[in-house]
């Protein structure tokens, strides 16, 4: 699906205001951290992904931190920011293209030229060729990915450096490569076709991954999927290779190839901080898919009892989480796809419907909205958004893009050369490997 131009509803119900109210005790409902209510500048200088669904997670040494945000933006209002936002804009005109991710608060989105998920707003930027400036506003490898997708004479901005994201941190590229000796050391030249002209492993790397990720699996023969796609990317790989090593996300990985009949005990979970990541030379000589040891904090938040819970309150709901969830969760739920497929599946939906969404709240919210004739909620009652998302604030948009109305680029997104192409290697590879044209949900469940 192409990403969309911004459409929309006016009347979404804020993710930020209702933190507001509820930390100032005058909203009802639950926040995971009442540090949600601060600005985000106020978590700049520390070490950390910020308040959020992330905030348990370790961050690396290396992640880069913002720099300190003027003080003007920090005290303006959000009708002022707003304001600023719009005129700036104005002033840019097609120099610019503003590009907002799913997750985003709707403080910022509503200044979206384009809405979408992380591989649809980097086709947006690729499409752009005439603005100068690429403003993502998302995390920290999706900068990267539309900076080896746009013109080298553009410029990709990330509006808080601090946006990373805590999955992608989990599968560093010291420790990919790690992993990657110690299967060589097993399985003996991983580059070589065999007899069978299958390679002993093909690496699959997640969009949501570096570009430096990206690098290693373009350089290897490997490919990169999104969560629309694992499956026939899979495919691909099979057809490669006798074996996948998947990362970062265990749970994508799992999931789909679960759904293709890969038995879970031919699944052996890689964690880098263990020899042979923690499997037996038995288990990985068996292995189908090896699965990286990484997660989403957003979607392990979402449980079997929240859809049970969702069940007994509302019966004949229909329960559509990410794959990024649990198996469980998963398996617990009616169908499980990506954001794009969950948006299709309630804009589809011709009758009244109730639906329990398992993904990020800001989308969620955003859903409710926009179809107000459904009844559309988060399986997760408490509000606990993406942490790295939420480092984009309206403030950090308006100094980004009046730095450019007075001829300054700042939080300028480059991948070095030797990186960069291998990595569009490997992004090309996902390109050439298309899905059927009208795909079903991932998983479609008989509940």
């Amino acid at each position: 699906m192409s990403p969309t131009p911004l459409t929309l509803t006016r009347a979404a119900a804020s993710v930020d205001r209702e933190i507001q109210a509820i930390v100032a005790g005058s909203g009802t409902g639950a926040t995971c951290t009442t540090d949600l209510a601060a600005g985000p500048w106020d978590f700049d200088a520390r070490p950390g992904y910020g308040p959020g669904s992330s905030m348990g997670d370790v961050i690396p040494a290396g992640a880069p931190r913002q720099g300190v945000l003027p003080q003007e933006y920090r005290d303006a209002t959000d009708a002022e920011l707003s304001e600023r936002i719009t005129a700036a804009k104005q002033t840019l005109g097609e120099r610019v293209v503003v590009l907002g991710h799913f997750y985003q608060r709707d403080e910022v989105v509503q200044h979206a030229d384009y809405v979408g998920d992380s591989f649809q707003l980097a086709n947006a930027a690729k499409a752009h060729t005439d603005a100068e400036a690429i403003v993502f506003c998302g995390v920290h490898f999706m900068a990267e990915t539309a900076d080896l997708l746009s013109g080298p004479d553009q410029a990709v901005i990330l509006p808080n450096l601090a946006a990373g994201c805590s999955m992608a941190d989990m599968a560093s590229i010291d420790e990919v490569e790690e992993c990657w000796e110690q299967l060589e050391d097993l399985y003996g030249d991983l580059d070589t076709p065999g007899a069978d002209g299958l390679v002993p492993v093909v690496p699959v790397t997640y969009m949501n991954s570096s570009a430096a990720i990206k690098g290693f699996v373009g350089r290897h023969g490997g490919i990169v999927c999104t969560s629309s796609n694992a499956r026939t990317v899979l495919e691909w790989a099979f057809e490669r290779g006798r074996r996948v090593l998947f990362f970062p996300d265990q749970h994508l990985g799992r999931n789909t190839a679960k759904a293709m009949g890969v038995p879970l005990e031919r699944m052996p979970l890689w964690n880098p901080r263990r020899e042979l990541g923690g499997a037996t030379e038995d288990e990985l000589h068996d292995a189908r898919v090896i699965l990286w040891h990484g997660f989403c904090s957003v979607h392990r938040r979402f449980s079997v009892a929240q859809i049970d819970q969702a069940r007994a309150e509302h019966p004949g709901v229909r329960v559509i989480v990410h794959p990024e969830c649990p198996a469980d969760v998963v398996d617990a739920a009616d169908e499980a796809g990506s954001t794009d497929y969950i948006r299709k599946a309630i804009a589809a939906a011709t009758e009244p419907t109730v639906f329990a969404i398992g993904t990020e709240v800001n989308l969620v919210r955003r859903l409710a909205a926009e179809y107000p004739q459904h009844t559309i909620f988060c399986l997760d009652p408490v509000i606990c958004p993406c942490s790295t998302m939420y480092r984009i604030h309206p403030g950090y948009l308006a100094w980004v893009l009046e730095s450019l109305v007075a001829g300054e680029i700042v939080n300028r997104i480059q991948v070095p050369a030797d990186v960069a192409d291998p990595a569009r290697v490997s992004l090309e590879r996902m390109l050439a490997a298309k899905p059927p044209a009208a795909p079903a949900a991932a998983w479609e469940n008989a509940s």
